[in-house]
């Protein structure tokens, strides 16, 4: 990998295992790979990461996600595409990538809870958190897409 600024996986290369373990742990745990991924694309599209965006696209277009659920997840509230419990997944990532006011509301957290258990919610939170920390550092240090 290249970066336009500073190499961080040449600086911290523990930190970087470290990060990569944990993002690989979520993807292995209770929540199926697609959402993940779906997840990590709309938390990419909200941060603006072009390095992320690209990744999990390509991820999600070679697990077979149908192009027009591709196209439409910026849109996700208006879209037919999305089942419930993706909705709740997103609504819940938004909610903790823009933090408006503080903590999500109670009902965000409620519906969520309808979809999932504390294990899959463990997962969904930390997978939200993850991509948050790799779109600030392909945001801030420009690695090169390949």
């Amino acid at each position: 990998m290249q970066f336009a600024r500073v190499d961080y996986t040449q600086h911290l290369p523990e930190a970087f295992k470290g990060l990569y373990a944990a993002s690989q742990r979520v993807h292995t745990g209770v929540l199926e790979h697609t959402l993940v991924e779906l997840v990590f694309l709309r938390v990419s599209q909200l941060n603006g990461c072009a390095y992320c965006l690209d990744m999990h696209a390509s991820a999600l277009r070679k697990a077979g996600v149908e192009p027009r659920k591709l196209d439409t997840v910026a849109a996700w509230r208006d879209s037919r595409f999305f089942d419930p419990r993706e909705r709740a997944a997103l609504a819940w990532a938004e909610a903790l990538t823009t933090l408006p006011s503080g903590e999500p509301d109670e009902a965000l957290y409620q519906a969520l809870h309808g979809h999932f258990d504390d294990a899959g919610i463990a997962t969904l939170t930390m997978a939200v958190a993850l991509i948050n920390a790799w779109n600030r550092l392909g945001v801030g240090l420009l690695p090169q897409m390949p």
